[in-house]
């Protein structure tokens, strides 16, 4: 018997006013902004040829706003919601720009520079976020009619495909999709949806 499949879309959240300031937000609860939402609409329209059968989100305001403006265009109520499936924790970071980490914490940022698998100051290593994202992804995948669409985070994004066989690039963009497959729980593929790259 062949190892079950599921296909799932990831998605980034909109656009926040501390994503347009260049802001680390981690657990921060910062909401979309008047950008963010146009653009959730738009990827509305791109997805309804997509047949998603079911949404899930990370419970931060960002995703789960971009996740409802999608289910209702879509003809779909947001399923999941699940705060394993937030973005990585920054602790003193967050709020702060990458030079207000650089000048305020300047040991503990050349640390993250030399190696960015490093928990900063109060916040989550890389090998927790993985810890956390990994079962969390996986676990919505097994739960969700598929295809099913799950409303995330950048960090949570590309720390999940880095496993996939096709990395994603270092900056996904704000609503930005990736196409998974997953077959007996690994990544057998992974690319953006068409037009992105």
């Amino acid at each position: 018997m062949p190892p079950p499949e599921r296909h799932l879309l990831l998605v980034r959240h909109g656009e926040t006013d501390w994503n347009a300031a260049g802001r680390w937000q981690g657990h921060t609860d910062v909401p979309l902004n008047a950008n963010g939402r146009a653009q959730a609409l738009a990827l509305a329209g791109r997805l309804r040829a997509e047949g998603v059968r079911a949404i899930g989100s990370s419970d931060l305001s960002r995703a789960r706003g971009t996740a409802e403006i999608l289910g209702e265009a879509l003809g779909l109520e947001v399923a999941v919601l699940d705060p394993a499936l937030r973005e990585r924790a920054y602790g003193a970071w967050e709020g702060l720009t990458r030079a207000q980490c650089e000048s305020g914490y300047p040991r503990e940022w050349a640390r993250h520079v030399g190696d960015p698998q490093l928990a900063p100051p109060g916040g989550e290593s890389m090998e927790a976020l993985l810890a956390r994202v990994v079962p969390a992804i996986h676990g919505a995948a097994e739960r969700l009619d598929a295809p099913a669409l799950l409303v995330t985070h950048g960090g949570v994004m590309r720390a999940f495909l880095s496993a996939a066989p096709v990395p994603p690039p270092r900056t996904v963009p704000n609503c930005g999709v990736w196409r998974v497959r997953l077959v007996g729980g690994r990544i057998a593929a992974a690319r953006p949806l068409d037009g992105e790259r």
